[in-house]
């Protein structure tokens, strides 16, 4: 996505998915934007496709990037999501038979949105009736954060609240140490960098766009703590082209 803001617009976003394979089946982290959304735009809604100017290249498609690896959308038994923003969660279509794992929280606000964030949840692209598993705000505790609740053994929803009501990162285990899908808790990589750098521009869009600033703050501040004293986790966000690079070249 190409978005228009000024001066103060990224070059160019990504929609950052991450395809897990399991011995149960794959597993997907977000969707990004489906098939059906590239079919037919409106879906997207006017004023999101004017703004971000997304591609809209079917090759990019996660069910396309993975029949390209050789699987079948079939072989995506779980899909876990961060949030249910339009951009997240435009691919389901594209699995119709996989679990989707996602905050009780979130769910309901999707569901049942508030008049300011009916513009973010597009129920068209659950209209097929996914299998949604939905997981309770109470869990374990992982590296300082609570309420953690596994999926399996090896992929945990980690509550980041403030962009959404219901936003969460996924953290994947691989190896020894972690990665940690952050959603949208933050858009631009130094912000979770030492010494922490911010977009004025990403900022002021981040604050305008969040259910909850104070709590969006306070994570984000959390991440940058936890990429900076733990090595072992890589943390990224959905939207930074710069982390997207690094991790995709990464052996």
């Amino acid at each position: 996505m190409r978005p228009r803001g000024g001066r103060w617009a990224t070059e160019r976003v990504v929609c950052h998915t991450l395809l897990v394979e399991r011995a149960e089946g794959l597993l997907l982290v977000d969707t990004g934007l489906g098939t059906a959304d590239l079919a037919a735009p409106a879906r997207l809604g006017r004023p999101f496709v004017a703004l971000m100017q997304p591609e809209l290249d079917l090759a990019e498609t996660a069910v396309h990037q993975i029949e390209a690896l050789g699987f079948t959308a079939r072989d995506v038994r779980d899909i876990v999501v961060t949030h249910m923003d339009l951009d997240h969660v435009g691919g389901l279509g594209d699995f119709p038979e996989a679990r989707v794992h996602v905050d009780q929280a979130e769910l309901d606000a999707a569901r049942r949105p508030r008049p300011s964030e009916r513009s973010r949840y597009r129920s068209i692209q659950w209209s097929h009736g996914p299998q949604f598993v939905p997981h309770a705000t109470a869990g374990d505790r992982w590296f300082g954060f609570d309420a953690v609740r596994a999926v399996s053994d090896d992929v945990l929803l980690v509550p980041l609240r403030g962009h959404s009501r219901g936003h969460c990162g996924v953290a994947v285990r691989h190896g020894e140490s972690w990665l940690l899908h952050a959603g949208d808790s933050y858009f631009f990589h130094g912000e979770v960098e030492t010494p922490v750098r911010r977009s004025p521009g990403l900022t002021l869009f981040q604050k305008a766009v969040a259910a909850d600033d104070r709590a969006r703050r306070h994570n984000q501040q959390r991440l940058a703590e936890l990429a900076a004293t733990h090595p072992d986790i890589r943390v990224f966000s959905a939207h930074d082209e710069v982390e997207f690079t690094r991790l995709r070249d990464t052996p």
